[in-house]
C-alpha cells in the first residue's frame, strides 16, 4: 500500500501523475517551528514527521511525507493562512531571490528512512499594491508558502525558477520521489 501524508490537493494531483495507486492520510502533526532551527532542517524535519507519524499508523505501507518552506534571508515563510499575512509575504518578497525547499521523506517496513530536499531558487518581480492585492483576491493563494502558487496565475509574480524538479515548487518533487520508490521496488 501507498500513502501520501498530506491533505494537499496539489500533492495528490502531483502523485498522481505516476500513474500509482495510493490513499492520502492527514499527518496531523505540529508543525511550529523549532528555535533556531533553519528553514532547511524545519522542511526537512517536517516532511519526515508526517510520514513517520502516519506509518506508524500503517505499519505495512509505504509512506510519502513532504514539506514547503520558503527561505527569506534565514526566516521560514510558509503559508500565510489569510489575506494580510499573504499581501506582507508577498511585500517582504519584492525584487529578491529566495530558496523554496522542498522536502521528500520516504518511510518503508524495514528500511531506513529516505529524506532528500530538492531547492527552487525563484525571483520575484516588483510589483505595484495593486497587482498584489488583485493576485490575492483571485486566486487566495493563503495555502502557498510565500503566498505565490506557480501552477496558476501566481507565475506572473515571478521573472524566473530555477530547479532540477519543475513538480519540486507545487510542492512534491517527483523526479526525487521515483528514484526512492524504484529503490524500494515500488514502482
Amino acid at each position: 500500500m501507498l500513502i501520501l501524508a498530506s491533505t494537499s490537493k496539489y500533492r495528490r494531483e502531483l502523485l498522481a501523475r505516476l500513474g500509482v495507486s495510493f490513499e492520502c492520510v492527514a499527518p496531523n502533526i505540529d508543525e511550529t517551528q523549532h528555535a533556531n532551527e533553519s528553514p532547511l532542517a524545519n522542511c526537512r524535519r517536517l516532511a519526515l514527521e508526517k510520514s513517520q507519524h502516519v506509518a506508524r499508523m500503517h505499519p505495512n505501507a509505504v509512506v510519502i511525507g513532504s514539506d514547503q518552506v520558503l527561505d527569506l534571508d534565514g526566516e521560514a515563510l510558509s503559508k500565510p493562512g489569510g489575506f494580510d499575512a499573504a499581501f506582507t509575504q508577498l511585500k517582504r518578497c519584492q525584487g529578491r531571490e529566495l530558496i523554496c525547499y522542498t522536502a521528500l521523506a520516504v518511510v518503508a517496513p524495514n528500511e531506513a528512512p529516505r529524506v532528500d530536499v530538492v531547492p527552487t531558487t525563484i525571483a520575484y518581480r516588483n510589483l505595484p499594491d495593486d497587482e498584489l492585492r488583485a493576485y490575492l483576491e483571485r486566486e487566495k493563494p493563503f495555502d502557498a508558502a510565500g503566498a505565490v502558487k506557480v501552477e496558476t496565475s501566481g507565475i506572473a509574480l515571478l521573472s524566473a525558477v530555477r530547479s532540477d524538479d519543475p513538480t519540486a515548487i507545487i510542492g512534491l518533487p517527483l523526479i526525487r520521489l521515483v528514484d526512492f520508490l524504484r529503490e524500494l521496488g515500488t514502482i
